[in-house]
């Protein structure tokens, strides 16, 4: 809890500028290949659709991304990743492996790559989607 809690402050928007839930948002457009329907995002994130909405009306100002009518089906929507968004996601990872290098400074170089295997393995099983559930009702999640 304690890494949790330097990270959290040290995350700031200062930093990688960018709100952390932007960050995030970004990272799963990203992952889904750019281009993602809103529902696909929201289950992804753990989102209800209208928290979802707030959250993507925030990341769009900065024309990071933008929502489309889904070509398929005109009833839904797809958020695709704009080039802006491109740009501040690779600089915003840019920035976070230097906090990662200053966090995990006491570990060295296999440490490091055990630790980034041992936290692959917990996301994958947490995020693939037939494991995917809401977190725990203890769980810290910060809007």
């Amino acid at each position: 809890m304690r890494l949790t809690r330097l990270i959290h402050r040290r995350e700031t928007e200062d930093v990688i500028g960018m709100k952390l839930k932007h960050f995030i948002v970004l990272t799963q457009v990203r992952d889904f290949g750019g281009t993602v329907s809103q529902k696909a995002l929201g289950e992804s994130l753990n989102f209800d659709a209208n928290n979802l909405v707030l959250l993507l009306n925030d990341v769009e100002i900065d024309d990071r991304i933008r929502r489309e009518r889904d070509p398929a089906d005109r009833r839904r929507h797809v958020v695709v990743m704009t080039k802006q968004g491109e740009k501040d996601l690779e600089r915003a990872e840019e920035l976070l492996e230097t906090l990662e290098d200053d966090l995990f400074a006491g570990l060295d170089a296999d440490e490091r790559a055990t630790l980034r295997s041992l936290m692959s393995r917990a996301l994958e099983k947490r995020c693939s989607p037939s494991e995917s559930q809401p977190l725990a009702s203890g769980a810290a999640t910060s809007n």
